[in-house]
């Protein structure tokens, strides 16, 4: 498969939305919006997983910067990044601008056999 080379700052969507694309890691970011608070050890106790499942659910949303983990003794405190929300709503709404741009719509059909695009706009 041929890579697929984006902006910088689309990478950076890319990683937030494969980290939230995950049930757990969506539930992990609730969790820590509802509490207002870092959380030392208890996403544990409020997810039905093992705990080497919610380390890993946890290594993603940090690696995506949604949340920054703090060592305090054997444990290690858990917080929503600063901004990381407010930068995902900027970084949506600007696709929704670009999306939004006075053009005409292009349809794209997809061959699901994957052999070719073919564009359907009109011709007009």
């Amino acid at each position: 498969m041929k890579p697929i080379s984006i902006q910088s700052a689309d990478q950076n969507l890319v990683s937030i939305f494969r980290a939230l694309g995950q049930p757990a890691r969506l539930r992990i970011l609730r969790l820590l919006i509802e509490r207002q608070t870092c959380v030392c050890g208890e996403v544990v106790d409020e997810l039905p997983l093992a705990q080497a499942t919610v380390s890993q659910h946890l290594k993603v949303l940090k690696e995506a910067g949604l949340i920054t983990g703090q060592v305090e003794g054997p444990a290690v405190c858990y917080c929503l990044a600063p901004g990381a929300l407010a930068h995902l709503r900027e970084a949506v709404a600007q696709l929704a601008d670009d999306a939004d741009q006075d053009r005409p719509p292009r349809r794209i059909v997809l061959n699901t056999r994957r052999e070719k695009r073919h564009d359907v706009t009109s011709r007009a």
